[in-house]
């Protein structure tokens, strides 16, 4: 058995913004059958405390300049701490903003504090109970393994940092670094110090072990300057250390109300009425996105006149960038447009079964979940050829169609034209019913599900698990 404590920003159900919690929340349970014992670490934000009553407390004296407790409940099978320190957590807003949508001014803090603890708990455990790996998510706690081997402990787990988009890098004024308890000596271009100021992301590409990040193609993508985003060099000099492992889906939570390809009609009429979409002729399209550049809502709406003039459809479903939210909210006085703008966790479930289609039109996807939700749903995704979407749909170019392997579209660069053009080959594909019923018994047949990468991260375990 290897102990494995995992600590992230986020997990789901308690606390969610994204992908990340996703993957902190299924990797337990994914990777128990391979003979890892993972418990998991997370801040208690307020509506997390809320949820987590009647475990145990654990005191952990002062942390961060205020008093904290261990709080430890049960995620399912699996066993979950909470860090409950209100000086830094009990407060309105969600896990990164406050109320207003700006960032907390003491995140740096907040999120070091969390690190400290995971590195606490790597060195001493807890009731008896020691990890044998410490695998950290995002510069949320990629300081841990620096604060772990300060601490120099007699057995020093192993170290495992995943990236899940390198974008966010935990920039924080270099004037904080005695608040934050680093050492003086790691501040240099070789440590933490980027660009003159502290880099928790830097920190944890330097210190852990071994790096990895959530799908093969975005792993080289990061060791050239157009998606380093200034590590590539770093990340370069640790190639050797670095790997790209899928993220997976909880199957059982993503698996559709049909069997076949056929099932899907019934949803797609009802998910037209709910979003208030006239019959067509073309395919009912969905996005269930944050609004933002990264994922190349800008692209979209410029090609959507393609979409609707080859008869398609689109429902959106997403917030963030308020000029895109303004610009969809405008598009959607078209007929064959509707925007939702907000989240809603059992709206996504509903759209993803009545779609015929999901586009994701990325300018940069580590991974992406929602093209896998889609293909285990055989709505077919159209997506953009970089990082997880690379790997995980196979484009319906001649050779994939006439070999019969086709999941989905892929176009290159991420341009509205691109776009446009591949509109235009889904309405091809649409027209052609058999073609469209292959491809989705094709794409319902991936697999999509934690398997393969739980193997894969149970064997990187073992590989630094420390000799007993």
């Amino acid at each position: 058995m290897i102990r494995v404590l995992s600590t992230a920003s986020e997990c789901v159900p308690l606390v969610k913004t994204g992908g990340l919690a996703d993957v902190a929340g299924a990797l337990p349970a994914a990777l128990a059958p391979e003979g890892v014992e993972m418990r998991t670490l997370i801040p208690a934000y307020r509506p997390v405390k809320a949820a987590l009553t009647g475990g145990k407390v654990h005191d952990l004296g002062e942390v961060m300049g205020g008093s904290a407790h261990l709080l430890e409940a049960r995620l399912g099978e699996a066993v979950l701490y909470a860090l409950d320190a209100p000086h830094l957590f009990d407060r309105e807003g969600g896990p990164y903003l406050d109320a207003s949508g700006r960032d907390f001014d003491d995140n740096p803090e907040r999120f070091a504090a969390l690190s400290q603890v995971a590195a606490r708990l790597a060195a001493e455990g807890i009731e008896g109970w020691h990890p044998d790996i410490l695998h950290v998510h995002d510069w949320q706690t990629a300081l841990a393994p620096l604060y772990l081997a300060e601490r120099k402990p007699t057995r020093h787990p192993g170290t495992v940092l995943t990236i899940h988009n390198i974008a966010f890098q935990g920039m924080i004024p270099a004037d904080r670094r005695t608040r934050l308890d680093l050492p003086e000596a790691g501040f240099t271009s070789d440590g933490y110090e980027f660009w003159g100021q502290i880099s928790a992301l830097k920190a944890g590409l330097v210190w852990a072990d071994r790096i990895t990040t959530v799908s093969p193609t975005y792993a080289e993508e990061l060791l050239t300057p157009q998606f380093g985003m200034g590590m590539e060099g770093v990340l370069t000099a640790r190639r050797s250390d670095l790997s790209g492992i899928l993220n997976g889906i909880d199957r059982a939570a993503w698996t559709p109300p049909y069997k076949s390809p056929r099932g899907k009609a019934k949803h797609r009429a009802a998910l037209r009425r709910e979003f208030e979409l006239p019959e067509a002729d073309g395919p009912l399209c969905i996005v269930i996105s944050r609004l933002s550049h990264q994922k190349g809502l800008d692209v979209l709406l410029d090609a959507l006149p393609a979409l609707i003039d080859h008869g398609g459809q689109l429902a959106l479903l997403g917030s963030g960038d308020p000029a895109l939210e303004a610009a969809f909210r405008q598009a959607a006085q078209h007929r064959n447009v509707a925007v939702r703008i907000g989240y809603d966790e059992a709206l996504s479930h509903r759209m993803m079964v009545g779609a015929d289609a999901i586009l994701v039109p990325s300018r940069f996807e580590p991974c992406g979940l929602t093209q896998l939700y889609g293909l285990s749903h055989g709505t077919l995704p159209v997506v953009a050829r970089t990082g997880g979407l690379n790997d995980t749909v196979i484009d319906a170019n001649p050779m994939a169609l006439q070999s019969g392997v086709a999941t989905g579209l892929q176009f290159h660069p991420v341009t509205a034209s691109a776009l446009a053009g591949t509109f235009a080959r889904l309405h091809a594909l649409w027209s052609e019913p058999a073609q469209w019923q292959k491809m989705m018994k094709n794409a319902m047949a991936q697999d999509v599900g934690w398997d393969v990468s739980a193997r894969a991260y149970a064997a990187l375990y073992q590989d630094l698990t420390p000799e007993t």
